[in-house]
Parts: C-alpha cells; sequence; structure tokens
C-alpha cells in the first residue's frame, strides 16, 4: 500500500518495566466526575456521567524521572491544570458490565487533562463544543502506564498536584462520582473499546491557571508521578 504523503507514527506510551510500548486508539475524559469539582464548577450531585475526547496525538509522554515540556498554547489567556488517573484499556469490548470491567484494563498512568478555560467557558455559553477547550496540541500530558497487577490498591489511592512545589490538587480515587467500573460500563454503551484506548477518569477541586515557567508534579499512589514543565 503506497499514500500520499508518510503517515504519521503511532502514538504510544511506555511501560513499567517492559520493553514494548503502550500503542493509543483514543484518548476519552470524563467531565465532572469528582463532587468538590463538581462544585466549583457550578455544579452539585451524582450527574449522569458524560465523556469528550481528545486526539490521540494531544499526549505528551513524561518519561520517568524526567521533565517533560509542554508550550503555553495560543488564544488563551486562562490555562487551567486537572491532574487525572488514567486508566489504560488492554481489551477492548462493548456494552461491559462494572462487575467485569477490570478484566479490560490493562493498567493505570497519571495524566493532566490542560484546558483552555476560557476558551472553554464560552463555548458553554454559546452551547457548543469544548474542543477548541479540550482538545488542543500538547493538551493530554502522560506518565508511564503501571500494568494492573503492579498498580497497588488503586482504587483508595491518593492523587495530588503540586506547581512549583506548593499543593493544589489532594483527593483520593474513592471520591469519584462515576469510579472505574461503573465509568467503563458507561462509556463501553455509548463507544466500542479498542485496546490501546486511555480513559481520563476526572479531576478532583482546586484546579486553577499556570503560566509560562510553572513546573506542575503530580501523582497517584502506586504509579510513576509525572512532571511537567509550561514553556
Amino acid at each position: 500500500m503506497t499514500y500520499l504523503f508518510t503517515p504519521p507514527p503511532t502514538v504510544s506510551v511506555p511501560v513499567v518495566g517492559r520493553g514494548e510500548r503502550f500503542p493509543v486508539h483514543r484518548i476519552y475524559c470524563v467531565g465532572r466526575n469528582y463532587e468538590e469539582h463538581a462544585k466549583e464548577m457550578g455544579f452539585t450531585g451524582r450527574e449522569p456521567p458524560f465523556f469528550f475526547l481528545k486526539p490521540a496525538d494531544a499526549l505528551v509522554v513524561a518519561e520517568a524521572g524526567q521533565t517533560a515540556t509542554i508550550a503555553y498554547p495560543p488564544l488563551t489567556k486562562n490555562l487551567h491544570h486537572e491532574i487525572e488517573l488514567v486508566v489504560a484499556i488492554g481489551t477492548g469490548g462493548r456494552g461491559i458490565q462494572a462487575a467485569d470491567a477490570f478484566k479490560h484494563v490493562y493498567g493505570y498512568a497519571v495524566g493532566l487533562d490542560m484546558t483552555r478555560r476560557d476558551l472553554q467557558n464560552d463555548m458553554k455559553k454559546q452551547g457548543r463544543p469544548w474542543c477548541i477547550g479540550k482538545a488542543f496540541d500538547e493538551s493530554a500530558p502522560i506518565g508511564p502506564i503501571t500494568p494492573a497487577s503492579e498498580a497497588g490498591d488503586i482504587v483508595n489511592a491518593a492523587i495530588w498536584l503540586q506547581v512549583n512545589g506548593a499543593d493544589r490538587q489532594r483527593s483520593h480515587i474513592n471520591k469519584l462520582i462515576w469510579n472505574i467500573a461503573e465509568t467503563i460500563e458507561h462509556l463501553s454503551a455509548a463507544w466500542a473499546l479498542q485496546p490501546g484506548d486511555l480513559i481520563y477518569t476526572g479531576t478532583p477541586e482546586g484546579v486553577n491557571a499556570v503560566v509560562s515557567g510553572d513546573t506542575l508534579t503530580g501523582g497517584v499512589d502506586g504509579l510513576v508521578p509525572i512532571s511537567v514543565r509550561v514553556a
């Protein structure tokens, strides 16, 4: 088979303790999935889950022990950080039940859902899609994937983010409104999940703006932490 131009390389994420890398298919993100974050965004309660997507090439891989660099994106004056647990799907399926969900999980990573908040808010007011606020270049930094068997008690793990060494976000995965298994059930009812899919599961309270020169360091207990500098 020949192409008009050279296809882009496969987007992939390193796996802890493995030479093989995890090839990425799609990036799904869960909106407002911690109660306190929902409140700070002006919402309350256990809303039905909703999802948005980022392109696979929005990923920026922060290798273990290194600080990745992202550019401050154009068109915004209000770039926000959102620290998240990322679920890596190893076995696909449609209509997956929550009771079976963990059979489909390959592993977990720490991710950042970077958000052009001013543009997102403008789209909300106009009733238009959020893509310009969420799905821009370098909007999805991620650390190495830890296989599920080595990730420990992920459902009760602490999640946290510091900016320039000062706490910004700190919570626990057990405070997810829709937990990992429920999220997979809802997501797979709408899309056929594929090996290589990543699910950004939502962010806790404390989201705020960053500026050029800031260094973001975040983690989930049991996983390789992430470090990202805004250029």
